[in-house]
C-alpha cells in the first residue's frame, strides 16, 4: 500500500496502480486461494477509481461485504492522496448463487431499496495506517432486518 499510494501521489497517470493478492508460488499453501485477486486504481479529473477483479463472487454474501470494503478502501486512498473519490468497479470471474442461498436472495430481490447513507471520514488523516475505527462515521443508515445464511468455503 506504501508503494501504490506513493505512486498515485508522483505518477497519477501510470496504468501500474495495482495490487495483487495472487503468489503463485504459495498457492498450494493456503486453504483457499484469494477471491478478489486484484483491484486497480486509475486516477482522471482529480478523481480516484478502483475496479476490483474477483475471480469468485458468492453474489448474495461476499459480494454486498467486497463492495462495501472496497468503496471504502478507495475513499481512505483518495483522502490520503488529496483526490475525490470516483467510481468502484467490481469485475467477476466467477459470479454464483448458492443454491442454499436460493431463499435468502429472493426475499432480498422482494425488498424496497432504501436510501443510501453517506460516509464521513476524518480529514485530518493524512496516512492509511493512521485510520482507526473513530475516524468513520456512517450518517443516514437504515437497513431491513437481517437475513441470515450459511457461508460456503
Amino acid at each position: 500500500m506504501t508503494q501504490l499510494i506513493h505512486n498515485i501521489k508522483t505518477n497519477p497517470d501510470s496504468r501500474r496502480l495495482i495490487v495483487s493478492a495472487w503468489n503463485v508460488a504459495e498457492i498450494p499453501d493456503m486453504a483457499l486461494p484469494p477471491c478478489h485477486a486484484l483491484f486497480q486504481f486509475y486516477v482522471a479529473n482529480g478523481k480516484l477509481s478502483c475496479q476490483l477483479y474477483q475471480r469468485s463472487a458468492d453474489i448474495f454474501l461476499g459480494v454486498p461485504f467486497n463492495i462495501a470494503s472496497y468503496a471504502l478502501l478507495t475513499m481512505m486512498v483518495a483522502q490520503v492522496t488529496n483526490l475525490a473519490p470516483g467510481e468502484f468497479v467490481h469485475t467477476f470471474g466467477d459470479a454464483h448463487l448458492y443454491s442454499n442461498h436460493k431463499e435468502q436472495a429472493t426475499l432480498q430481490l422482494s425488498r424496497t431499496p432504501l436510501a443510501l447513507p453517506t460516509m464521513q471520514i476524518n480529514p485530518t488523516i493524512k496516512s492509511i495506517f493512521d485510520f482507526s475505527f473513530a475516524d468513520f462515521a456512517l450518517q443516514n443508515y437504515h437497513c431491513h432486518e437481517a437475513i441470515r445464511a450459511p457461508i460456503a468455503v
